[in-house]
């Protein structure tokens, strides 16, 4: 089974990677981007801000996925549960808010690049305006976080259409539950698919 955790900034993401680590030992806990050897280098293009163009930021991360997908998830799929931190899902989402891509060559792009392998379950660590804020003001903000709550919140809004889009289920987790409680619905679902 592969399936992503998806979310905001600050929604718990690697917290529930972890937690779900000790769950599922043989797992294969992975990432976008940056999983593989050529993807490690591609984050750093992107992070680094040397792509002025949109589109170039764009290619680049479908060019990760596309590494991951085969390095990764083909090798994997059918005998071990693969657990990743994000997704292509999260590649649409920021592609739509930015909004320089048609959405049907969206879909086409990411196709391309992963063959159409795309996680079975995704599940959306969902925060609301006020929690979202909360935690930001908690801690030293990155460049995502800088651009603020309102950005954030359309990304999180962008991921439940990219589901859509891209034909995955979605399943929506209230992320402002204790880390438990979150871990425990989660744990459900996988559970209900064996």
């Amino acid at each position: 089974m592969y399936i992503a955790i998806e979310g905001i900034d600050t929604a718990g993401k690697s917290t529930q990677i972890s937690a779900l680590r000790s769950n599922f030992i043989d797992a294969i806990i992975t990432k976008e981007p940056g999983a593989t050897e050529v993807g490690k280098e591609i984050r750093e293009m992107v992070l680094s801000a040397k792509a002025k163009s949109k589109k170039a930021e764009f290619l680049l991360f479908l060019a990760d996925r596309a590494e991951h997908i085969t390095q990764v998830v083909k090798p994997n799929i059918a005998s071990k549960m693969i657990i990743s931190d994000r997704s292509a899902v999260s590649g649409v989402a920021y592609a739509l808010v930015q909004g320089e891509i048609d959405k049907k060559e969206l879909v086409s792009l990411n196709d391309f690049a992963t063959d159409r392998v795309y996680p079975e379950k995704i599940f959306l660590l969902w925060l609301t305006k006020e929690e979202l804020e909360f935690r930001l003001s908690q801690k030293k903000l990155d460049g995502i976080e800088l651009r603020g709550s309102q950005y954030l919140l359309a990304i999180q809004d962008a991921i439940v259409e990219a589901t859509k889009l891209l034909g995955i289920q979605m399943i929506k987790i209230d992320a402002t539950q204790s880390i438990e409680e979150i871990t425990q619905e989660i744990l459900k679902h996988i559970e209900s698919e064996k």
